[in-house]
């Protein structure tokens, strides 16, 4: 945009200045100038923002001698873009102490060897400066829906490059977060190879960063979209150097470029409607088209596995329908396809209206068990998201099937996923992601009431008849948490916030309760299951 701001330079030009004369600071005429203020007090440091013009008689500032230096040293300290001195009967000429402090600085100073009315020189500069804003506004307005328009038309990233470059003349690169490489101009092709191979997580994810890359200086402005950066783009200029208005016109430039990418990729979603249905046909042991599972299914090796995935929502959504609601399942599956991919994960997906349901795959390296723990970072990247229109994490129980290689088994592995989810709803279980983690609940769930119940009576059955007589709850808690810590009386006493001496108090009666030798491997592993089926039968839904 050109003619950004006012500068010195410019004002000098206008006929109000036609009498004056720069007699300092020369090489600081093309500092901006924010507004002009007229000053005729000694004392006017809450009065300087910077920036600002400076207009004096000299009335109240000494400038034609020595004692002038720590004002005009003041001005220069506060960014003032310049001084403006009418000569009269409090003015005739500079001292050469304050002209050397100018030179030094490249401060201007221009003399007025005429009388001028500074209501005249406030009032054209002010228009000045609000005619330019105006201007730009309207040009940065003409751009911005010029570049609406690129977005539309084929090939559209590149155009908006393209034009980004012919306004600037400077060298542009976009990588998407699929590393998907658009530069301009074309001409720059081993430039822009070499920048790809060395962007760093650093210089992608700070918008407006300053980052040398290939020896150039380049600022980051990132791609964004419903919540994820889908991209960034690479600017040839240092961010100190760029002004606010070429600011706002490359911010622009990246929202057009993200429309672009978000609509392929809405497109891309769109298609993977298939890919929902087959899902559903896989865990319901529906028939499907084989060619359509291997469009959507890894090919098959020795070291593919996979886990399902099932994301539920805690409360069930009944106030979004019809159209709202397929965006909102597109925005999801976009959210869930994307994170699962940052992952290392290849997802299958198919997105209801109160659940996400995801064939996790991935090929399993044998030097390598990264895939662990990548799940559960994954189910923390969920767990924490919070985007109103796609998906809250908190509001959301994540779980996991067991690991499996043959896609026969997803039944059997989306009744697994399900299990946990059932146990985290009813608060059972907390903090367990994956079905082989859930312990003696593995057992305890394919029991119906009576068993159950049968087992808390036989190895409980004392210790809770005592609690319901004596209206106390301690024993069990207690119990429970000292099997827990492998008998440990100090981490029992601190986790439950008791002495030690109440603590011996608690064992002794419950070893009173239950039998002395209620510790015994077999018993113990008794009462604990006996515990766990307490939990499920009181917290059953």
């Amino acid at each position: 945009m050109e003619n950004l701001t006012i500068t010195v330079g410019d004002v000098m030009q206008r006929e109000l200045f036609q009498h004056a004369e720069l007699i300092a600071g020369e090489k600081g005429v093309d500092r901006d100038i924010k507004w002009t203020h007229i000053l005729e007090m000694e004392a006017f440091d809450s009065f300087i923002n910077g920036g600002e013009l400076i207009l004096t008689t000299g009335s109240k500032i000494n400038f034609e001698s020595a004692e002038g230096v720590p004002q005009v040293d003041k001005l220069i300290e506060r960014g003032v873009a310049g001084l403006c001195i009418e000569q009269g009967p409090h003015f005739n000429q500079m001292d050469d102490k304050i002209l050397k402090l100018a030179q030094k600085h490249d401060f201007p100073i221009i003399v007025f060897k005429k009388t001028v009315r500074f209501v005249d020189i406030t009032q054209d500069i002010h228009t000045l400066i609000i005619n330019n804003h105006h201007t730009q506004l309207q040009n940065l307005h003409s751009l911005s829906k010029e570049l609406d328009e690129l977005s539309l038309e084929p090939n559209g990233i590149i155009k908006i490059l393209k034009k980004v470059y012919t306004h600037f003349k400077k060298r542009v690169i976009l990588v998407t977060d699929e590393s998907e490489l658009y530069y301009y101009p074309l001409k720059d092709k081993v430039h822009a190879e070499n920048i790809l191979s060395l962007i760093d997580a650093e210089s992608k994810n700070e918008n407006h960063a300053s980052v040398i890359l290939d020896g150039k200086a380049y600022t980051v402005f990132s791609i964004k979209g419903l919540g994820h950066s889908w991209g960034h783009l690479y600017f040839q200029q240092n961010p100190d150097d760029i002004d606010e208005f070429s600011f706002s016109l490359l911010d622009r430039a990246t929202l057009a470029i993200a429309q672009v990418l978000l609509r392929n990729r809405t497109i891309e979603e769109r298609k993977q409607n298939l890919e929902g249905d087959l899902v559903k046909k896989l865990i319901h042991e529906e028939s499907y088209d084989a060619s359509m599972a291997q469009k959507f299914l890894p090919f098959p090796a020795e070291n593919l596995y996979y886990r399902l995935i099932i994301i539920e929502k805690k409360s069930i959504s009944r106030t979004i329908r019809g159209e709202e609601s397929e965006e909102t399942k597109l925005a999801q599956a976009m959210f869930i396809r994307k994170l699962f991919n940052q992952f290392g994960f290849t997802p299958a997906i198919s997105v209801n209206i109160n659940n996400i349901i995801v064939i996790s795959s991935f090929y399993k390296n044998k030097e390598n068990n990264e895939h662990d723990a990548n799940f559960k970072l994954l189910a923390e990247a969920i767990l924490h998201s919070h985007n109103e229109d796609i998906i809250k994490g908190k509001e959301c129980y994540v779980s996991a099937s067991s690991l499996n290689q043959d896609y026969t088994l997803l039944s059997d592995c989306y009744r697994e996923a399900n299990e946990v989810t059932h146990l985290k709803k009813s608060g059972v279980v907390n903090d367990v992601l994956y079905y082989e983690n859930l312990g003696a609940f593995h057992v305890l769930t394919k029991m119906d009431q009576s068993d159950l119940q049968s087992l808390i009576n036989t190895y409980l059955g004392p210790l809770l008849e005592f609690e319901k007589k004596t209206k106390n709850s301690n024993l069990l808690l207690t119990l429970s948490v000292y099997l827990e810590t492998m008998g440990s009386k100090k981490e029992t006493s601190d986790r439950l916030y008791i002495v030690r001496q109440t603590l011996y108090y608690r064992l002794e009666k419950i070893s009173g309760l239950l039998g002395k030798d209620y510790l015994e491997p077999a018993n113990r592993q008794a009462i604990e299951l006996a515990i766990n089926a307490n939990k499920l039968l009181n917290k059953k839904v």
